[in-house]
């Protein structure tokens, strides 16, 4: 039987496969269409090129299902144009990975403009920019002071949002973030064991919103839905792309006062390995992020969170979907 879900995700792919049907089903009267398509999944299929062999990569992540698909999706990527890939995956939370990346563990790894806007780079609040391309650019400058790349950012941007159940928002009128004065004394908020010192997260909440929760309750980041689900959070921390928001049907709660900056994923890389690799390792990152818009990346996390599948095949799938390797 097939599930609502399942129709819904099959409708989803439906919909990202259907240019290449349409071309497919044309007239080869007018050119041949089928030369066209052919000539169309070339262009966008990353190349092998031998030399990179001598080039040695290694791809790191955060600690999160979207952060060790996005990982596996340029490992995989990078392998293909011919280089030499390990992956150092799971590493920990956004300062975690940073390090590891300025010490030479890992060359290069995905993340949000937001987060390194407020982490690294210290914006206050009322000075984040929330154009993305503003984002971007502001990033891409503060990361080229200590020697890295920020190589061009995603469609899709992987926002911090505030959810709380159907049930709650209905029970206390919370539409907005700013509902929430005068009601959060009795409630507790569950987020990442960082979130006390983010300003995307408790730290901004307090600061920006005013409000004092009665108690927060760090949890593992993979469980941040669960405890909302079973009640022991009255309010949860959740990204944007998370299936999980609509499969529970949780209200993410309006940022009526623009705490949170635009999280377009950027992968970060290591200036010396940027000259090392060569033009090679641009194009092919151009070609990873082209369709990795909010709903392929919501899919792909749906993939891993609620169909079980790993990372890696999440990931190969995903390159496969849009011709950029050949199906397996």
């Amino acid at each position: 039987m097939i599930t609502t879900r399942l129709r819904a995700l099959l409708f989803v792919l439906a919909a990202l496969v259907l240019p290449v049907g349409l071309a497919a089903c044309g007239d080869d009267d007018e050119g041949g269409s089928s030369e066209t398509t052919a000539s169309q999944a070339e262009s966008t299929a990353i190349t092998k090129n031998a030399e990179n062999a001598d080039v040695e990569l290694t791809v790191g992540s955060k600690n999160f299902t979207e952060q060790k698909v996005l990982g596996e999706i340029y490992a995989q990527a990078l392998t293909a144009a011919g280089y030499t890939v390990k992956t150092e995956l799971n590493l920990g939370d956004e300062k975690t990975a940073l390090k590891a990346l300025e010490d030479g563990q890992i060359d290069g790894y995905p993340e949000y403009t937001g987060t390194a806007l407020l982490s690294f780079f210290d914006v206050p609040a009322d000075k984040l920019p929330t154009d993305p391309a503003a984002a971007f650019e502001q990033v891409k400058t503060d990361f080229a002071t200590d020697n890295i790349t920020a190589f061009p950012a995603t469609p899709f941007t992987s926002s911090n949002e505030v959810a709380v159940t159907k049930a709650t928002a209905d029970k206390l009128g919370l539409k907005t973030i700013s509902d929430l004065a005068g009601k959060e004394g009795d409630l507790t908020l569950y987020g990442s064991p960082e979130c006390r010192q983010r300003r995307d997260c408790l730290l901004g909440l307090e600061e920006v919103y005013g409000l004092d929760f009665g108690e927060f309750t760090p949890v593992d980041i993979a469980q941040r839905h669960e405890v909302l689900k079973s009640g022991d959070a009255d309010v949860s921390i959740v990204f944007t792309t998370d299936p999980q928001n609509r499969r529970d049907g949780f209200v993410l709660l309006e940022d009526d006062k623009g705490m949170f900056p635009p999280y377009n994923s950027t992968f970060l890389v290591r200036d010396e390995t940027v000259e090392e690799a060569g033009p090679d390792l641009e194009a092919t990152i151009a070609k990873v992020n082209e369709n990795l818009d909010e709903e392929v990346m919501q899919e792909l996390n749906a993939r891993v969170d609620l169909d079980k599948e790993t990372p890696e095949q999440a990931a190969a799938g995903y390159l496969q979907q849009f011709n950029l390797v050949p199906a397996g």
